[in-house]
Order: structure tokens, then C-alpha cells, then sequence
């Protein structure tokens, strides 16, 4: 991550509270004005007050993760994070004393199971462990930390495990601290391994994802090439499939007891708080933590200084890419500055080496710089995807040219002042999420540095020299590095490991632990909801002159702006406008190049763009509120004098054809797609595109036409930052240029969404270990009156961890990583509601999958306890969620396409109280119950189960050409 905060010294500060003094550090003139606690037992706590709304951003980060995994059980870090989310002795069970004996049984069971190496005696142990799990499951109660969180009102609830650092994430409202604080004592105390075989097929399941993340494979190739002796590169986070597959629950407990403790963890808060009363509540809860020495990893020496190229390559199902990688010293090294600076410099979005020479000039498909921050190495990352007719070897070749004009100092010294100006930007843009402002604390604690010196970053960057950062290039991108080859073609590391026989286990939906029970009784004093007043949270303005509606939104936070021009017409309405607005970015004018221009605007520390969806297009321009007149001008002076090229027109069509192709090879795209034929048939949004002869035969100076025609058509102008509304009118009636009246929009095609009568299924082939399914099933028009009991519905039955779908798909079944079901509204009036299931599990799960799905959908298990959870987390979330800044312009603009002129939340909130699980039912068997479907498959052809498929409906079989309409 980015570290951005600059300013001053580090000093100490003893506040006496509760009886106790607090020391803690600060930072002056730091903008987050964060405080840096150290409890008695060693625990780490970051404070940053922020009263945008009033709501917490927490994280209980431990300074552990895939690097400290034991050689023999890797990718225990990652799966033990899942295993938090289990409860405890005394939440998640409802008689431990009982369920403890068998719990004891099944891990003596898994020791024996990767200990054993005949097949079928390692069948008979997994059939004894899915028997003895299915007895504990009467004592288990599934998801009971979801079902706490959800008490409290959190949201995000989630973890993530790094190479470093494993993270527990919880967004709480702001009277909910103390009830936080209990919940979090008990789960670091004293966590319970229980439902672990499904849960292991769960991360499993993640695993075949990462199977076919041709990017997730190419990092770790990486890895192991930079660091051949370190964990970074002779282990992944995820583990090896057999790892998975062979766990031990006894590693496992070694494992926390050796690195969960205090000294080696660390609370994050950003947000709604009195910082003087939040230590003392942390303090009394989790400054009861244990504390011990933690065990130094056994690292092998330092890697050896790399004088030579190491080539890897990685084999998988999408377009071939390259990535080059350099070492360097760690985060807290004093490598960390330069490369930081040399990594913008090389890119930054706008006006890098990379930026200018290769992307702008359409040398490559694409092409990018990062740094990879890791802690004990850090790493300058590239990557690039050649064009047509390229080999990876040219792309290298381009990529290493920009290394070399580095190198020789072929940048402007302006580019350095900029990167500077760039980095006080983002400093500025740090602050005004609470999200963001907590990232940059944990990054501090788990970086181990001082937060004085992620403080003076930006200072300190500042002061670096052009003939630094050049003589630093020259010593550190030398001939050593590693080299990346990612083919296309079938990894032959991948092993085919069947489904293991799993029982459902019993859910035990209505239980409840007495510490939920007394979590869910105790008092907190409510936070009054605040809905958005259209009338008074926004102003829509009219310029003067020119009469072009305006929404305005005035920012009292910071210096920042965003400017931009939206047109409710896109390549519905002309399917020639993208590629216009796609090819604007590469023209210049009679004044400027196109590179200059990008130039200029990076010397302004602002940004200009311009983008197209299938519905809109969108000219934005935001940054430094100081520069926006300057910034206007050019912007304005593009977009009435943008001149033809005739090549960078001929290298887009050349790049648009080769990503076309590129698409067909990737996951996601053909899923996309085929949920999009399956909402549309043949003619979608999607396949509204100009075809290739058509690309090959446009005139270019027409697409010219059509962006240099965009103002004359009708738009909004929406304004967010600190100028005055008589400013920003008046400095739009200046430098806007449209004429007296504006152009009516093109009409729409006409996009038809195809009724479910019957069910059907379309099936296309792709090669991997999962497959990606949805269920759809168009229902009828909006209708407003159903969005508190459709919301409550979805919170219920598919809309968190704590829902049906979850608990019955994953906890129950461990048939995917992710699961989810939903009553899906439109954003639009004249655009269907829809019932949407989507899975992604392993082949030979398929018939499982949706065997439960159709039961669950048809027959929804009903749970009082859990309806109560789901109507009492809506209502908390709605007390204290805030729409701000300039989200308060979207939302107005939400609710207009809808037909409203109010915030729908206060219908949510006002109608969701007095609904019963009843009303959910009734729900259920009105909209959802007995839906044809059109099941949208998409998985490999020579392991589907097409005789199981056939059972859903009438399968018809698309091609790539079918669904992508080329």
C-alpha cells in the first residue's frame, strides 16, 4: 500500500483517564491526527478521530501471515483466518462441555487422515470425520460471530491474510464500541475449531479459484524468482493443494498460541469516537489479552544480490503477459523512498515514462508500474500485454527501454515537482474515508514504521533529487531480475482432486449462545437517522448563460474538486460513441500533443478523462481546486479542438480487436457474457458493439466529430468541492462552451429482456476447475412499495454470512467459496426485477449446488431468531449509515431514474420494523417460490455432468461467437 501522510516530529502526550495514565504518540500537523497507544501487555492501538459519520472503522491486525506458515502446512495462516469466524467456548456452541470430546476426536482423526497414504483407508478416515463432525454439528451453532456483528449493526464483516499480516475488518457503529470490544476479548481469547472439514473445503474451493487467476499465478512465480530462499517465494498464502488437503488441526492451535497474542497485534480505529474514551474501553477488554515473547522467524540468510535474469514461466487460460521484477530492501529500509518516487515517475497515471512513451503512444495493449510492498523485501513490479503481432520478449524489450531512459535521466525536472504535488494530492484523499485513514495506520504497524516517518514521507520524498533518484536507478535496476512468461495453455501443476462425500450438517438456526443473548440485551443509546433531503442536501443550479443543469455540492473538507459532465446516452444510443470516446484520449489540438496535454494537467495536479458506458458518458476532470480554472481551460480547449491521427486510430482499432480476442480467453468475460445473453438473448448491451469491418472502415475525423459534437448535446454538469455556487456558475458560463440550445439525445435501441416461462439451461464451455453459475428469473416492473419487505427478504435469506444462502451452501455443504441469492430491483424504470442466484464450485459439485439452491429457493427455511437479526441489523445499519460528499449527487441522481424524489432508505427504514417472518414468507411464495430459471452455466465441457443438467431444463449449448457477438 501507499503511504501518503507527510508532516512533522513525533512527540509524547500522558492523558490521565479512568484512573490511569495513557501515553501515547502523535504526530503534529499530522492530518489524521492519529494517536499511537502501547497497553501494558503490549498491544498496539492506532486512534484517529473522524466524525464524518457515526460509524468506526476497526481492524485487530496480527503481525503474522503466509510467510510464518510451517513448511509442512502451508496455507494454514490463510485457513486459520477462516476458522476465526467459529466462535468460541462460549459463542457458537450451545453446550461446549458436550460438543468439546468430539471436536477433540476429529482433530486425532485429521492427524491420522495426512498421516495416512493409502487412498482407500484415507477414505475411510474422512467418512468416520464426516460422522463424528455431523455429531458435533448438534452443538455447533453456525455463523454465531456474523449473528453478533449483525447485533451490533456492523458491516463489512470480513479478514484478508497477507504474505505479512492477517486482518480482521469490522465497520461498527459508533455506540456499539464496548459491545465490540467484549465480542472481540472473547474470539482473540479463545477461539474454537469447529465445522473445519467444511470450512477447509470452503478455502479449498478459493483455491480452485485461484487456479485459473492467471494474475494470482504470475505474482507468485514472481515471488519465488525474487525470493528463492525466503517464504515469499518457496510458499504461497493459499498453500499447495495437497497442503489443503491434509491439514492439522494440531499446527493449527500451535499456531495461535504462538503468534495471537498482544504484543503481536495491533487495533486500528478510524472514525466517530471521543479517542480518551475508546482506549479505556479497549484497555478493559482487550488489555486483558495474555502477552508473550514471540518467536523470531527463522530466516535463511539475506537473499544474495541477483546479476543475472531468472526466467519463470506460468501456464493458463488468459492472454499472454509479461511481468519483470527488481529487489529491493524492505518497507522500513532505505530503499522504501526512492522506490516509491521511482515508481511514479516511471507511472503515475498520467505523465510517467510508461504513461507517455508506451501507453500513450500505443506501443503495447498495456503496461504498468507498482511497487510490491512486502516487509522484509519490497519489489518494483511491470507488467505489460503485448499487441498484436508482439511477442512477449518485445514487450519486455519496451518495458526495459523505460528503465533505460530512467536510467540516462531522460524525464523533465518538472515531472519530479508534479510526482510531489501528485503525492500531497493523495495525502489529501487519505483522509476523507475512514476506510483509507485506517489502511495507512495498519500499514504503519505492520511495516514496523514509526508513524512519525509515514508522517514525514511526502517531506521527506520531496527533498529527493533528479541525480538521486537517477543514480539510485543505476544501482538498483542492474542485470539481476526476474522475468515472468505467462503462455496460454493448460497448467500442468494443477491436480484433479475429487469432491469428498460430505453430510449437510444441522444448522441449528433458532440457537443461541447466552453471549449473543446478552449481546443482543444490552443497552446502547440510539443513533437518530438522517435521510437525505433532495431540497436542502444539494442545490441543482442552472448556468446563466448557457442553462445547463447543474447539481452542486459544496465541500467544506478539503481543497479537492470533481468536475463532470454527464450525458444519458452511450453506446445504446450510438454504438460508434465509445470508440469515439476511447479514441479522444489519444489526440492533440493545434496547440498541444497528446502527450502535452497530458503533461499539463499533471503540472496542475488535476486529472482529465473521458469514458463511455453502455447507458452514458461521463468527461470528468477533478483535482487541486486551486489550479481548476487553469485546468478547464485545457480541458474545455481538448474538447472543441481535438485534431485527427490517423495511425493512433489505426493502432486502436488494431488494440481493440486484440483485447476483443483477449476477452474471450478470461473467466470472468465469458461468464459476463453469458449471464448477458441469458438477460437479453443474442441483442444485449453487450454485443451492441462496432464490428470489426465496421472498425476497419471508419473515417476517423467522423469519430472526431461525434466527441467534439458531445457538448452540443444535452447534459448535466456535476460539481463537488469548495468553490462557491456563483463561482463554479460563473466560471462555467466562461469557459463551457455549448451552443444556444442543445441537441435532443439519439434514442435507444431496443434491448430485450427475455421472459423465464420455462426453465432452461445455457451452457458454454470454458476449461477449469469451477464453474460459474447463475440462476435467472425476470420478474416484473420496479415497484417501490416492495423495496422495504424485497430488502429485508435479501437480508434474510441471501445477503450476508449470517443469511440462508450462506449457512445452507457453504457452512452446511462446503460446496463454494461464495454463494449468494437476492431480489434484485432495477436502476431504471423501464428495466425488469429480477430473482439472480450465483455460485462458483468445482465441477463435480454442480448437481449438488443447484439441487440446494432450488430446494432453498422453493422451501425457505424460516428461523425467527434469524429474521429478528436480519430486521434489527437493516435498522442499525440505517441509524447510522450517512450518504456525504458528492455521493449526496448520486444518490439524487438514483433516485431521478427511478421516478423519486426523496431518499427510499426512510420507506426501508419506517416500514422494515413492522414486518414478521411471516411477511417474509408470504414474500417468498408470492415472488420467489417455484420460478422457472434460466441457468446460465458456463464450465468445461469434458467434465460437466450433462445428464444431471439436463434435469433443470432443456440445455442449449452457446458458442463463444454466440455469446460475445463476434
Amino acid at each position: 500500500m501507499k503511504k501518503i501522510f507527510s508532516f512533522l516530529m513525533l512527540s509524547l502526550v500522558v492523558v490521565s483517564a479512568w484512573g490511569k495514565d495513557y501515553k501515547y504518540e502523535v504526530a503534529p500537523n499530522d492530518p489524521l491526527k492519529a494517536r499511537i497507544y502501547t497497553l501494558d501487555n503490549g498491544l498496539k492501538v492506532y486512534l484517529s478521530a473522524y466524525h464524518d459519520e457515526p460509524r468506526i472503522q476497526t481492524f485487530v491486525v496480527v503481525r503474522v501471515g503466509g510467510k510464518n506458515d510451517p513448511a509442512e502446512t502451508t496455507g494454514l495462516a490463510h485457513y486459520f483466518e477462516h476458522l476465526m469466524f467459529k466462535g468460541t467456548s462460549n459463542f457458537g456452541t450451545s453446550d461446549y462441555s458436550k460438543e468439546k470430546p468430539l471436536l477433540d476426536q476429529i482433530e486425532s482423526l485429521f492427524e491420522a487422515y495426512r498421516s495416512t497414504t493409502d487412498e482407500q483407508q484415507r477414505k475411510a478416515i474422512y467418512r468416520q470425520i464426516d460422522s463424528v463432525s455431523g455429531l458435533a454439528a448438534h452443538y455447533a451453532i453456525p455463523n454465531e460471530y456474523d449473528k453478533l456483528m449483525t447485533a451490533i449493526g456492523s458491516s463489512g464483516t470480513n479478514a484478508w491474510t497477507s504474505t505479512d499480516a492477517t486482518n480482521y475488518v469490522e465497520n461498527i457503529p459508533s455506540n456499539q464500541l464496548e459491545n465490540w470490544a467484549k465480542i472481540q476479548l472473547e474470539r482473540f481469547s479463545n477461539p474454537v475449531i469447529r465445522l473445519f472439514h467444511t470450512e477447509l473445503e470452503t478455502v479449498y474451493e478459493e483455491k480452485n479459484m485461484s487456479l485459473t487467476n492467471d494474475g494470482r499465478k504470475m505474482y507468485e512465480a514472481m515471488l519465488s524468482g525474487l525470493f528463492p530462499h525466503h517464504p515469499y517465494g518457496t510458499q504461497t498464502v493459499l498453500g499447495t493443494q495437497e497442503h489443503l488437503k491434509n491439514p492439522s488441526i494440531t499446527n493449527i492451535k500451535k499456531y495461535f498460541e504462538t503468534y495471537y497474542v498482544p504484543n503481536n497485534m495491533a487495533v486500528v480505529m478510524s472514525g466517530d469516537f471521543n479517542p480518551d474514551e475508546a482506549i479505556k474501553v479497549i484497555d478493559k477488554y482487550l488489555g486483558q489479552l495474555k502477552s508473550k515473547p514471540v518467536p523470531p522467524l527463522h530466516l535463511p540468510k539475506e537473499e544474495e544480490k541477483m546479476n543475472a535474469v531468472v526466467e519463470k514461466t506460468v501456464y493458463g487460460p488468459d492472454a499472454e503477459n509479461i511481468a519483470i521484477g527488481f529487489r529491493f530492501g524492505g518497507a522500513a529500509s532505505a530503499d522504501a523512498d526512492m522506490l516509491k518516487l521511482l515508481d511514479m515517475v516511471l507511472m503515475n497515471g498520467k505523465a510517467g515514462l510508461i504513461d507517455l512513451n508506451i501507453l500513450q503512444k500505443q506501443k503495447l495493449l498495456s503496461a504498468s508500474s507498482s511497487v510490491m510492498d512486502l516487509v522484509d523485501y519490497q519489489g518494483l513490479l511491470l507488467r505489460a500485454t503485448p499487441k498484436k503481432g508482439q511477442t512477449l520478449d518485445d514487450a519486455k524489450a519496451l518495458l526495459l527501454e523505460q528503465l533505460d531512459r530512467l536510467k540516462k535521466g531522460e524525464f523533465e525536472e518538472w515531472l519530479l515537482k508534479a510526482v510531489i504535488t501528485d503525492f500531497k494530492r493523495m495525502t489529501i484523499q487519505g483522509t476523507e474515508s475512514n476506510d483509507a485513514r485506517a489502511y495507512a495506520m495498519l500499514g504503519s504497524f505492520v511495516d514496523d514504521v514509526a508513524w512519525k516517518d509515514e508522517v514525514e514521507e511526502v517531506d521527506r520524498l520531496s527533498k529527493i533529487t533528479k541525480q538521486q533518484l537517477v543514480q539510485f536507478a543505476n544501482e538498483r535496476l542492474g542485470n539481476g531480475y526476474v522475468v515472468v512468461y505467462k503462455r496460454t495453455g493448460k497448467d500442468p501443476n494443477e491436480l484433479k482432486i475429487d469432491k469428498p462425500e460430505i453430510t449437510p450438517i444441522q444448522m441449528n438456526r433458532d440457537a443461541e449462545s447466552k453471549f449473543l443473548v446478552d449481546i443482543k440485551e444490552s443497552k446502547v443509546t440510539p443513533v437518530a437517522p438522517v435521510f437525505l433531503d433532495f431540497k436542502k442536501d444539494l442545490s441543482v443550479l442552472k448556468t446563466k448563460k448557457t442553462g445547463v443543469e447543474m447539481l452542486y455540492k459544496r465541500n467544506v473538507e478539503n481543497v479537492l474538486f470533481d468536475l463532470l459532465y454527464v450525458f444519458n446516452m452511450g453506446a445504446n444510443n450510438d454504438k460508434v460513441l465509445p470508440l469515439a470516446v476511447s479514441y479522444l484520449k489519444y489526440l492533440g489540438t493545434d496547440k498541444y500533443t497528446a502527450e502535452q496535454l497530458k503533461e499539463e494537467f499533471y503540472k496542475l495536479g488535476c486529472a482529465f478523462s473521458v469514458s463511455s458506458s453502455s447507458e452514458r458518458v461521463y468527461v470528468s476532470l477533478n483535482g487541486l481546486s486551486e489550479n481548476m480554472e487553469k485546468a478547464l481551460q485545457l480541458f474545455e480547449h481538448l474538447l472543441a479542438n481535438a485534431k485527427v491521427n490517423v495511425d493512433a486510430y489505426s493502432n486502436l482499432v488494431e488494440d481493440m480487436l486484440k483485447a476483443r480476442g483477449n476477452a474471450k480467453l478470461n473467466q470472468r468475460a465469458n461468464y459476463s457474457m453469458l449471464v448477458s445473453y441469458g438477460t437479453y438473448g443474442a441483442f444485449s448491451p453487450s454485443t451492441n458493439i462496432v464490428s470489426e469491418q465496421e472498425l476497419k472502415q471508419q473515417n476517423p475525423q467522423v469519430l472526431v466529430d461525434k466527441a467534439l459534437a458531445l457538448t452540443s448535446y444535452k447534459h448535466r454538469i456535476f460539481y463537488y468541492g469548495p468553490m462557491k455556487s456563483a463561482e463554479v456558475t460563473a466560471m462555467m458560463d466562461k469557459y463551457h462552451k455549448v451552443p444556444k440550445t442543445l441537441n435532443e439525445l439519439p434514442a435507444e435501441a431496443n434491448f430485450v429482456e427475455q421472459p423465464t416461462k420455462t426453465s432452461k439451461v445455457l451452457f458454454a464451455n470454458y476449461e477449469a476447475k469451477q464453474i460459474y453459475l447463475s440462476m435467472l428469473a425476470k420478474l416484473g416492473s420496479y415497484d417501490k412499495s416492495l423495496v422495504p419487505i424485497a430488502t429485508l427478504y435479501n437480508e434474510y435469506f441471501g445477503g450476508s454470512m449470517n443469511a440462508i444462502v450462506f449457512q445452507e451452501m457453504r457452512e452446511a455443504r462446503g460446496l463454494a467459496y461464495s454463494a449468494s441469492a437476492y431480489y434484485s430491483m432495477p436502476a431504471r424504470l423501464d428495466r425488469a426485477t429480477y430473482m439472480r442466484t450465483f455460485i462458483a464450485t468445482q465441477t463435480d459439485k454442480m448437481g449438488d449446488a443447484v439441487t440446494a439452491f432450488n430446494t432453498i429457493l422453493n422451501d425457505m427455511p424460516e428461523s425467527q431468531p434469524a429474521f429478528k437479526l436480519a430486521q434489527d441489523g437493516i435498522i442499525q445499519r440505517l441509524r447510522t449509515e450517512r450518504i456525504t460528499k458528492s455521493g449526496v449527487l448520486w444518490a439524487y441522481d438514483a433516485a431521478q431514474k427511478l421516478g423519486l424524489d426523496y431518499d427510499i432508505r426512510r420507506d426501508i427504514f419506517d416500514k422494515v420494523p413492522a414486518f414478521t417472518l411471516t411477511d417474509v414468507r408470504n414474500f417468498q411464495q408470492t415472488h420467489v417460490k417455484n420460478l422457472p430459471y434460466t441457468y446460465c452455466i458456463l464450465g468445461d465441457e469434458k467434465t460437466i455432468d450433462f445428464d444431471k443438467m439436463a434435469t433443470f431444463g432443456p440445455i442449449e449449448k452457446l458458442t463463444q461467437e454466440q455469446i460475445f457477438g463476434y
